[in-house]
């Protein structure tokens, strides 16, 4: 009972009054707010970034956890440590920070600007907020898989003549392969719904396209538009289920996998 309660009005009250609030509207307006420009654009900017993160993210997540595994080196625990900094900190916080740094006259900005590429309230600067907040995901799904992972098979894959590239692709790559994808999804769901540490890199321009669903959410919301808030949040909602669901497809076709062995 203790369970239920908690779980119902944690989960399943807030989620029930998304989709009571969305029904105050009649489907026709639902479609027209969704299609309507800024808010297509929105969702385009979100899932589009999110996704190009997420991708960024398993490439170097993996190299990264490899690294860790793998390699002893001075200040692997520091660094190790490091991995957990975008779940602590404040994501308001990376968003002021990243924003500063990649802006023109920033640290990193700079050298851009130099270059003629413009990060800070670009799409591009979104992704790379979308990378910081996302990359843990990946590393720490990643790493476990890696530390249990026998090495007989890389010394069998050798002593059998395949070289470091084919052991890799053909061995451990496969073994991996369902981390990886529950860390992509992770990461890409956490992207699709960020809003702290993406609202000051991505300087909120309709014109521009560089406006997230979230910020179109809490504008919706100022404006006290409590139905197209909720709409928006629907359709978010639903692309979060469907990521869920495919990290939990993923996680049960690898625990069959692992009986049958």
């Amino acid at each position: 009972g203790i369970v239920v309660t908690m779980l119902s009005v944690i989960v399943l009250i807030p989620l029930a009054s998304v989709l009571v609030y969305s029904l105050q509207i009649s489907p026709k307006e639902f479609w027209e707010l969704i299609f309507k420009e800024n808010v297509r654009n929105a969702f385009l900017t979100s899932v589009g970034s999110s996704f190009l993160a997420a991708v960024i993210n398993t490439v170097f997540g993996l190299i990264v956890a490899w690294t860790l595994v793998k390699y002893e080196f001075p200040g692997k625990w520091l660094l190790d440590g490091l991995i957990e900094l975008p779940f602590a900190l404040p994501t308001a916080v990376a968003g002021i920070t990243l924003s500063k740094l990649y802006s023109d006259t920033g640290f990193f900005g700079r050298t851009f600007a130099h270059l003629g590429i413009r990060v800070s309230y670009t799409r591009l600067g979104i992704v790379i907020a979308l990378v910081f907040v996302g990359l843990p995901f990946v590393i720490r799904a990643v790493q476990p898989i890696l530390e249990k992972m026998d090495g007989q098979y890389e010394e069998a894959a050798f002593m059998l003549g395949a070289d470091p590239k084919t052991t890799f692709f053909k061995v451990i790559l496969p073994e991996l392969r369902p981390a990886l994808l529950t860390g992509f999804g992770l990461a890409f769901a956490r992207g699709i719904g960020e809003y702290g540490s993406v609202i000051y890199i991505s300087g909120n321009s309709a014109k521009n396209k560089t406006q997230v669903v979230s910020y179109v959410i809490m504008q919706k919301l100022s404006y006290i538009d409590y139905a197209s808030a909720t709409a928006i949040a629907l359709v978010m909602l639903i692309l979060s289920f469907l990521i869920l669901l495919f990290v939990n497809i993923v996680q049960l076709k690898q625990s069959q996998r692992t009986n049958l062995l």
